[in-house]
């Protein structure tokens, strides 16, 4: 099935607001009361919700844990994801913190950089290695997903060597540079300077 990708945001949105209703309690929620809390039309949510299989029922709404368990199997493999994270500098290490790496789904198994003042040491209790070791640790780590927050021209290098472990399947790019892999890798790219020039833009388009 190819889903498109705003319908994915939109999935991960539905994801996270289901999972704060579940802490609350919260037994039963409408596609109108899930679109007022993201700001999308009731039509939007349940177009949305349909084309993964009819689980809502008219005039009654969406069982919360249903809903929430129902995602959570489509977004990902109900196992434990194998993270490594290249580039240890503050962009690095907020992702680290931030609420979203406190999953089941996921863990980081290794931290790549080429600060001697990290190198052998652990970061929020997640060991460090020099570059030059990326292939021989993700290999033995089995690790599928690379994370990359290194400058655009130690971004390829750093690629190559991940993907010649032989076990990675999927990098999430922060480096503002295109890299190339092999067709057995998916690469996502996250652009904060586009993510921001969109932004202004359609602010921009507003004032007019």
């Amino acid at each position: 099935m190819k889903v498109a990708e705003p319908t994915i945001e939109r999935l991960v949105q539905y994801y996270r607001l289901l999972e704060l209703l579940h802490e609350e309690g919260r037994r039963v929620v409408s596609s109108q009361e899930i679109g007022e809390m993201l700001s999308l039309k009731a039509s939007q949510v349940r177009k949305d919700l349909s084309y993964f299989g009819e689980i809502g029922k008219r005039g009654v709404g969406y069982h919360v844990e249903k809903l929430y368990e129902h995602i959570k199997s489509i977004l990902s493999t109900p196992r434990l994801w194998r993270i490594a994270l290249v580039g240890v500098g503050r962009l690095g290490e907020a992702l680290l913190g931030h609420k979203a790496f406190q999953s089941s789904k996921f863990k980081v198994l290794a931290l790549f950089d080429v600060d001697p003042g990290k190198v052998g040491r652990s970061i929020l209790g997640i060991p460090c290695y020099p570059i030059e070791k990326i292939t021989d640790v993700l290999r033995e780590q089995q690790v599928e997903i690379l994370i990359l927050t290194v400058p655009a021209a130690a971004a390829q290098g750093c690629v190559d060597r991940a993907v010649a472990a032989g076990t990675i399947r999927g990098i999430l790019s922060f480096a503002q540079t295109a890299v190339i892999v092999p067709k057995s890798v998916l690469v996502y790219h996250v652009d904060i300077a586009t993510e921001l020039e969109k932004l202004l833009f359609f602010l921009k388009q507003l004032e007019r």
